[in-house]
């Protein structure tokens, strides 16, 4: 890396001064071919995990529920339930809508 930096402050040195490069200087040495892809490619280890958690989830769905109604709480399960659900959905849609931008 440091070899790059100083022949790029070599060929800017060159420029300034117009003095010819030499010989043995390769010119096109530093980039042959640049392509950009905007499209973020799906990830099937961060698919596994939001399945996952979808599965913790539900389990936690239905443990809440059980205990909701086995035990008197002053709460409604939904209270609970609700603002998980809300999260996975946020974060799920965040996930699938940066990867299927084109």
């Amino acid at each position: 890396m440091a070899s790059v930096r100083l022949s790029m402050f070599a060929n800017l040195v060159q420029l300034i001064t117009g003095r010819p490069p030499p010989p043995g200087l390769d010119r096109h040495g530093f980039v042959e071919q640049v392509s950009v892809s905007r499209r973020i490619p799906r990830n099937p280890r961060v698919e596994r995990v939001i399945l996952v958690c979808w599965m913790l989830i539900a389990i936690k769905h239905v443990l809440i529920i059980w205990a909701c109604r086995n035990y008197p709480v002053p709460f409604h399960q939904l209270w609970v339930n609700f603002p998980t659900w809300m999260l996975g959905v946020l974060a799920t849609v965040i996930y699938y809508g940066r990867v299927s931008r084109k």
